[in-house]
């Protein structure tokens, strides 16, 4: 893999994406990929700040185009300093969200505009996408539930909105999926962390190993 591979791992709240990373980094490596694992928003010391800033549950009075306008700024430095380097070295690339976050979040669930925030990250990112993104479906109520449950987690700003809102996040990436059918992948993930495990790594796997399209799995 001279240009490496560029996988995202996308979904709502509670979904199940920590996991589902950890258990592929271990997969890769052990059949011998290098693999680098980040996150978005942050992933770099400037990114990480711009991520405090967001997910920071004191600033409830922030504007969603300034939200909006964070995130493609916190993308571009971390895809610029982090990603295409790692990619350019041959890396598989795993990121714990990425594009597709803020067109679900600000674009569809926030009202901005699913393609006036892609416009924006189009700009912030040179169009570059990844290879490959597993879209974690899961019920709001259940991914909340999950998170409510963890007395480990950090509670952010997005835990804090209200069921509608994290519905309109589900609808949103439904929508987003439509659109980008050929490079995201819908994964159940109301189900059992095994079950969930089992279908990401035939994918991956479809995907990586054998050149296959992921929506013949």
């Amino acid at each position: 893999m001279p240009n490496g591979w560029f996988i995202s791992i996308e979904g709502g709240e509670g979904a199940g994406k920590t996991s589902v990373i950890r258990h592929l980094e271990q997969e890769l490596t052990a059949k011998g990929y290098p693999v680098m694992v980040t996150r978005e928003p942050g992933g770099i010391e400037i990114a990480e700040k711009i991520r405090s800033i967001i997910l920071d549950k004191s600033h409830t009075a922030m504007d969603a185009r300034t939200e909006a306008l964070l995130y493609a700024a916190a993308r571009r430095q971390h895809l610029a300093q982090k990603v295409i380097p790692a990619l350019q070295a041959g890396a598989v690339v795993i990121c714990d969200r990425f594009i597709d976050s803020s067109l679900a979040y600000q674009g569809y669930a926030r009202g901005l505009g699913i393609d006036e925030v892609y416009s924006i990250n189009r700009f912030a990112t040179s169009d570059r996408m990844p290879d490959l993104t597993l879209w974690l479906d899961v019920s709001p109520e259940t991914g909340l539930s999950r998170i409510h449950a963890d007395q480990g987690r950090e509670i952010n700003r997005l835990d804090l909105e209200g069921l509608t809102f994290h519905h309109k996040v589900r609808e949103g990436y439904r929508v987003v999926a439509e659109r980008f059918a050929g490079r995201i992948v819908r994964i159940d993930a109301d189900r059992t962390p095994e079950a969930v495990w089992s279908e990401v790594r035939k994918i991956v796997e479809l995907k990586l190993e054998a050149g296959k399209d992921p929506r013949d799995v």
